[in-house]
């Protein structure tokens, strides 16, 4: 939709001016008008965006808003709601006091939104990059249950939590990635270099050698003469994969996936339905029912396959089945999740009992991932353990036949 650029005069008779989103400027005048504001002027406007190539070039060298910059926004309107300073007054002194340019970009258009006669979350909804629909949606309810400020300070120690269990996650791929990686680079480097060094030694005693060496001979000289082509394959092959996975389906069972492999699988298990738990005891405490509670929460366990269950959830519930069945439908929780919840359902403190299972899988993460290193062991070394017979016995295995044949002339 088209932008309009306006001016105004409110209730009191003072000036209001800002910009808004609407059909046409008819429409834009009816907006003002249902808000009190007597519309004075209103023209179309490019909007709040820069276009073309500054546009571009503004985007590219921009700072980025990270979910830091959220959750610190979310602490400081709690304290400054609390305080019963207005909205738009706090807005005006965090736009003043953030650092981050693109983060007090984005403040000032939410206080030309709020100047417009929007509310706050449905200003927010016009930056779905920096607020997640979970976030806007837990704003909503503040606003209508009067709540806000606990909202606020629900929503700062919600981010905080999303972001220890995401870094918690990234520390438990990422030694196993370097790993890989590392063996990886090491067999490239073999087949490269170690085996065509060899490959002449061998062919310079015109004996016959072991199938296994042929093999070995014959991947190096692909490798070297063609590498182009494995070059291309990697590449395609790492296209193909950003691509199934972008789409719904591809998504979906590649997050199911990353739930099966070993060792790693079950921190990135544990760490999705804690971030689920948490969020599901957010929604609760807030206010939200629990048939719209599971649809956000849905939305933020970042994890297609959970959230697929978690939709599910939300079916059986709908159809008048107890959270109990259909978390147990879910084949995803625990026996004593599963106790839990229960527990929860019967006492109605469904609320704590999700946030001391957020906790407990917390915890559990923590330990797996102090023990990880232990876990991983044994694995590395079976890998290595066969990479290192494979060389033995092609290229080691040969050189000692010829050695003995030399000896015995």
């Amino acid at each position: 939709m088209p932008f309009f650029a306006y001016k105004g005069r409110n209730s009191g008779g003072g000036l209001v001016q800002g910009v808004l989103e609407s059909p046409d400027s008819g429409g834009a005048a009816t907006q003002l008008l249902d808000t009190g504001i007597t519309p004075v002027s209103i023209a179309e406007t490019a909007g709040p965006g820069i276009s073309g190539e500054a546009g571009f070039l503004t985007s590219l060298f921009r700072e980025k808003i990270t979910s830091l910059e959220v959750m610190l926004f979310s602490r400081q309107m709690y304290t400054l709601s609390k305080a019963g300073i207005p909205i738009l007054r706090a807005l005006t002194g965090l736009q003043a006091s953030t650092p981050n340019k693109a983060f007090a970009e984005m403040i000032g258009e939410l206080r030309q939104s709020l100047d417009s006669g929007r509310e706050l979350s449905a200003a927010m909804a016009q930056h779905p990059k920096v607020f997640s629909p979970f976030y806007i949606n837990m704003v909503r309810v503040g606003e209508g249950t009067g709540m806000l400020d606990q909202v606020y300070m629900r929503l700062f120690e919600h981010i905080e939590f999303e972001r220890f269990m995401r870094e918690q996650v990234k520390t438990a791929l990422r030694y196993p990635s370097f790993v890989v990686t590392a063996m990886v680079i090491a067999i490239g480097i073999i087949n490269l270099f170690v085996i065509p060094a060899f490959a002449k030694v061998f062919k310079g005693f015109n004996a016959e050698l072991p199938f296994l060496t042929k093999v070995l001979i014959a991947t190096s000289d692909f490798t070297v003469h063609y590498w182009y082509y494995v070059l291309a394959i990697i590449v395609g092959a790492a296209f193909l994969f950003r691509s199934y996975t972008a789409s719904p389906a591809g998504r979906l069972k590649w997050d199911e996936f990353k739930m099966k492999i070993p060792v790693a699988g079950k921190i990135v298990r544990k760490a999705t339905l804690a971030r689920f738990a948490r969020s599901f005891a957010l929604a609760t405490k807030s206010g939200v029912p629990v048939l719209q509670g599971l649809t956000l929460v849905a939305q933020t366990v970042d994890n297609d396959f959970i959230a697929s269950k978690v939709e599910g959830m939300r079916s059986g519930v709908e159809r008048g089945e107890s959270i109990l069945r259909t978390a147990a439908n879910s084949g995803v929780f625990t026996p004593v999740v599963l106790q839990m919840i229960a527990v929860g359902e019967e006492s109605g403190s469904l609320d704590d009992l999700m946030e001391e299972i957020a906790e407990m899988y917390q915890r559990e993460v923590e330990y797996e991932l102090k023990t990880l290193g232990a876990q991983i062991e044994p694995i590395l070394i079976v890998f290595l353990g066969v990479l290192v017979l494979i060389l033995a016995l092609g290229v080691f295995l040969p050189i000692w036949d010829l050695g003995k044949v030399a000896i015995k002339h």
